[in-house]
């Protein structure tokens, strides 16, 4: 429990700290969403990995699916890229992670 409770904060705090970092960074580099900016990336695969349970192989699973929502961007996460600058780098990715999360504890209780 102290573990998810961890994640979950730490996730929270990369987001809030990540939102205006990421806005500086793409006005400063004149790019909607540059790619360097990994922040996102980070606060997303957290969220995915709230709900697992601690071994590798629920990791990967937690990785694998935050990828493919990160990538594919169902809606209504493409819809959250669009807010601006540093609010849509970042909620899409912490929206991928969240569908990662439901479907990895969905998973879970089948493997």
């Amino acid at each position: 429990m102290a573990l998810r409770v961890g994640t979950a904060i730490a996730a929270a705090i990369i987001t809030l700290v990540g939102i205006p970092a990421a806005t500086i960074t793409a006005r400063e580099s004149g790019r909607e969403d540059p790619g360097f900016v990994v922040i996102d990336e980070v606060a997303g695969q957290l969220i995915a990995l709230i709900g697992t349970r601690p071994d590798w192989e629920h990791a990967v699973i937690a990785l694998l699916l935050f990828r493919l929502f990160d990538i594919l961007k169902p809606w209504p996460i493409r819809r959250l890229e669009a807010l601006p600058e540093g609010t849509g780098i970042m909620l899409d990715d912490v929206a991928a992670g969240f569908l990662a999360l439901m479907c990895g504890l969905i998973i879970s209780h089948f493997i």
